[in-house]
């Protein structure tokens, strides 16, 4: 049996008054997950304890069944996913071009991100001025991503324990690196730390006296003149995908980091682009995994819901649901014919429209439609419905758990073949051979 997984990125919300006191979920037109609902099972999901504010990567992470003391970053992970080279003992960081000023000697965070005017190209000069640099035996490389986008790679004794420089909240000060703790490499961390504040110092300086920045500051533009980091990472070994699950893995998506992910467990990865309509996007993404042959769990991600959230407009997000659920009809019609299929439809995490909270804490809702799936009585899909439904509340690993069950894969607790106690029933496991029998007669 195939396993499909649609994930729909940042999909849950809250509720406002501007849709009569409904999540975008509720409030949006979506008949094809009403009818999946109705044919399967509903329930709640979160990644990890409810109330915990996850971003995509490490949701991602612990919903494929990892632990997240093994989650290597979203700097390593957005690295690999662009192919740079990384060692395995390289720290990697997420960095972007920012404003501030300067009051009571505090760097003031003014503009960041979509703040920063000017073309890919046009920030590209800024970024490349930022690189190489070396500082107390730490090197220092940038390598821009996007527009106003950049990876910083650190080379030598380096430690990925630190902390970040961007408050993400303009109006707040520029944070100063320290060595998180606690953390199993002291010395390494607080070294790390000062060569990262050496390095933003250094940034600002150039910045300042760049002449791009002069020519902004000329034409009353906001000045790119600090860079904020976030998120360290280093490459930490993980168990393959299909070892730990019995299960061969494909991730369709069109970010860097699913990109990196996959690599990373081992799981084979489609690129996919953004096009105008969303419902088709997804329409042709489940259609290359209803047509896979290759793999047994297939995860098909759209970022959609979770940058509608980012508008700040709830009518806007449950327009672009209405939009994505357009592109589920394929599904449900191979579900209808009775395809061996198990279908899971989810989230990450919940990404509300207005609130200063870049993700929220609330679980997301789940369905799980099959032939193996009990029905219950929930009628419609959203995070309402979906937690009186018979799945429950499902975190972490047992996600993957259910869908092994689901799918028949699941092996009986105490039943052991072959020297790796697996949540699955292995088929490559040693066979006792007539040579081994007769060697004991």
């Amino acid at each position: 049996m195939k396993i499909i997984v649609v994930l729909l990125d940042g999909l849950g919300d809250r509720s406002y008054p501007v849709l009569d006191h409904r999540t975008p979920l509720q409030a949006a037109d979506t008949p094809n997950l009403d009818q999946l609902a109705k044919v399967g099972s509903s329930g709640l999901f979160h990644p990890s304890s409810p109330g915990q504010c996850l971003p995509s990567e490490t949701a991602h992470f612990l919903l494929f069944g990892y632990d997240q003391e093994c989650f290597p970053g979203r700097g390593l992970l957005e690295a690999v996913g662009q192919e740079f080279h990384v060692e395995d003992d390289d720290v990697a960081c997420l960095a972007l071009l920012c404003g501030i000023r300067w009051e009571r000697e505090e760097a003031i965070l003014i503009n960041r991100r979509e703040g920063i005017e000017g073309g890919e190209e046009e920030l590209a000069c800024l970024f490349s001025a930022l690189s190489p640099y070396e500082s107390r035996g730490v090197h220092f490389e940038l390598r821009q991503t996007r527009r106003n986008d950049a990876v910083l790679i650190l080379r030598g004794q380096v430690s990925p324990y630190i902390s970040d420089s961007d408050p993400m909240v303009l109006g707040r000060p520029m944070a100063r690196v320290f060595p998180v703790s606690p953390n199993p490499e002291p010395t390494k961390a607080s070294d790390t730390a000062e060569a990262m504040n050496d390095y933003l110092s250094w940034c600002h300086s150039v910045l300042s006296g760049h002449g791009d920045n002069k020519r902004r500051i000329a034409a009353d533009m906001a000045p790119a003149n600090f860079l904020a980091t976030q998120r360290c990472g280093r490459r930490v070994p993980q168990e393959p995908f299909a070892e730990r699950w019995g299960m061969r893995g494909l991730v369709i998506a069109s970010g860097a980091i699913y990109a990196g992910l996959a690599q990373e467990l081992g799981m084979s990865f489609i690129k996919v682009r953004e096009g105008p309509d969303p419902g088709e996007d997804l329409k042709q993404r489940l259609g290359l995994a209803l047509d896979d042959t290759e793999h047994d769990f297939i995860h098909v991600h759209t970022k959609v819901p979770d940058e509608a959230s980012h508008w700040g407009d709830p009518q806007k997000k449950c327009e672009a649901i209405s939009a994505l659920d357009r592109g589920l009809r394929t599904l449900l019609n191979s579900l209808e014919r009775g395809d061996d299929l198990l279908v899971a439809v989810t989230s990450d995490h919940s990404t509300p429209s207005d609130s200063p909270l870049i993700h929220s804490g609330e679980p997301v809702p789940l369905l799980l439609a099959g032939t193996t799936v009990r029905r219950d009585g929930v009628l419609s899909f959203d995070e309402i419905q979906a937690s009186g439904g018979a799945l429950g509340f499902l975190r972490g690993k047992e996600f993957m758990l259910t869908l092994l069950n689901h799918a028949n894969r699941a092996v009986l607790a105490g039943h052991n073949l072959g020297p790796v106690n697996r949540p699955y029933f292995p088929l490559d496991y040693p066979a006792f051979t007539k040579k081994q029998g007769e060697s004991q007669s």
